[in-house]
């Protein structure tokens, strides 16, 4: 938690002697006060030093202070941000809070009126901090490696929100190594059941009549060597949450014990003739396709709509990239601790091999990859002679195509990531060659900061930690 003392406020005005007057208000209360004449020279400094409020004048001499709003609400969306206006120009100020700005105040103001308000917006800032620590601890608890700041993975995060607090049946989809688990833990530890068992049964390792007796459990003597009861995973699970992960390897006798029991809340132990209630909220997932499986005859049609009440579709990584650089890291910072390595970085050419690679393993491939990434490093970065092992990826993964459609669709998706590739490098060389700084990078290579800092987030591009 940042105290009252710790706290950093830029003041932006043109006028020094307006600056010096906010400096003499605010710095006996504590907070350490920093100076800029124009929204360049507080850019630079927002890069250099983190700021909890940027007091800022409406109108500065290189632009205004709604451009300054956008462009520090963008790179730092934490900070708060206090426009002081003119006469004339409260509307706009207004207008302004719209945008994100903390809230404005009118020349001439009364040192006090401005003293009561920074405090009132770093206190904000403050909470907002500890209410962003208390999620990322729920998240490191419960939702633990499903990171990433994607439309895709964000859509994931959007659907566990919505279906987690209900009871509904909820069906995860996605290939292998996506996280399908991690996001079942997420829907579970999320629910009012979180004090609940969150029991799993992975139906792809057992043998049918194997899954059978862990599912419903049995009565002594209900076979060779049922030598005393058992308990059922169902009924473990009683008031919380059962994940059947592979449903889709389900024997089909098993799949019309389990409609019954999403149906009726009730089963029979093998051997048993008295029913068990269960109150248990199923959530299953699968890597095949059930509505082809159904089709098939293979899988339950009237099963099948029972599990999809709430679908959850997990993104492969390759629809994800953006999401590679910040998955990465979590990964290194993570198994660095845990190998004893004193590997902290990736260097961008490391970075371009890990987010050009195909990952038919997906998530989980990127997370061994990087465990044998710190093990190989030699030195505290991971270069791409240290990702050697990774295989070359395959121009594209899906079926050859069998129309000329299909042909120029592929051609146009492989011309794109062609023309990614080049923009990706195009963008950290420059960062590199300007030691990371934002505003020096657009500038060396002729762009608007805004546009060059567009193409950093279409590319996942961030600060090396």
């Amino acid at each position: 938690m940042q105290s009252r003392e710790e706290a950093r406020v830029l003041i932006v005005d043109d006028e020094e002697v307006v600056r010096a007057s906010c400096r003499r208000l605010l710095e006996p209360h504590g907070y350490e006060v920093a100076e800029a004449e124009d929204a360049a020279g507080a850019l630079r400094s927002m890069e250099e030093a983190g700021f909890d409020l940027v007091l800022s004048d409406l109108k500065l001499p290189d632009a205004s202070g709604i451009e300054l709003l956008k462009e520090i609400k963008e790179a730092h969306p934490e900070t708060e941000v206090i426009l002081v206006t003119g006469y004339g120009t409260v509307s706009t100020a207004v207008e302004a809070m719209k945008l994100g700005a903390y809230d404005y105040i009118e020349k001439p103001f009364r040192p006090e009126e401005l003293v009561s308000l920074a405090a009132r917006a770093i206190e904000r800032r403050r909470l907002r901090a500890e209410n962003l620590r208390l999620k990322q601890e729920l998240s490191a608890r419960y939702i633990r490696n499903i990171v990433g700041t994607s439309r895709a993975i964000e859509r994931v995060f959007r659907l566990i929100g919505a279906v987690a607090p209900s009871a509904s049946t909820v069906l995860i989809t996605g290939e292998s190594g996506t996280g399908k688990e991690l996001v079942a833990r997420a829907v579970h530890y999320n629910s009012p059941r979180r004090d609940k068992p969150f029991v799993v049964i992975d139906c792809g390792t057992l043998a049918g009549e194997l899954i059978e007796s862990e599912l419903f459990g049995y009565k002594k003597g209900a076979f060779t060597g049922a030598l005393a009861d058992k308990k059922g995973l169902i009924e473990e699970a009683d008031g919380g949450t059962l994940f059947l992960d592979e449903i889709g390897n389900l024997p089909p006798a098993l799949q019309s014990k389990l409609l019954r029991v999403l149906q009726e809340k009730e089963y029979r132990p093998v051997g048993d003739k008295r029913p068990v209630r269960v109150d248990t909220r199923f959530i299953t997932a699968t890597n095949r396709d059930l509505a082809a499986m159904v089709k098939a005859g293979t899988f339950r049609e009237d099963l099948y709509y029972r599990l999809a009440v709430f679908p959850i579709h997990v993104p492969p990584l390759r629809e994800r990239r953006e999401d590679i650089p910040l998955l990465a890291y979590h990964f290194l910072r993570k198994y660095a601790e845990e190998l004893g390595r004193e590997v902290t970085n990736i260097s961008a050419e490391a970075m371009r091999v890990l987010t050009s690679h195909g990952w038919p393993g997906n998530v989980r491939e990127l997370e061994n990859a990087i465990q044998r990434a710190i093990l190989l490093a030699d030195g505290t970065t991971i270069t791409p002679e240290t990702l050697g092992f990774l295989a070359p990826s395959a121009p594209f993964t899906s079926e050859p195509p069998r129309s000329i459609e299909e042909l120029k669709e592929i051609k146009k998706a492989l011309r794109e990531r062609s023309t990614e590739d080049v923009e990706r490098a195009f963008v950290t060389e420059a960062l590199k060659r300007n030691g990371w700084n934002i505003s020096r990078a657009a500038s060396d290579v002729g762009m608007q900061r805004p546009n060059f800092h567009a193409l950093m987030k279409k590319h996942g591009i961030s600060r090396p930690r």
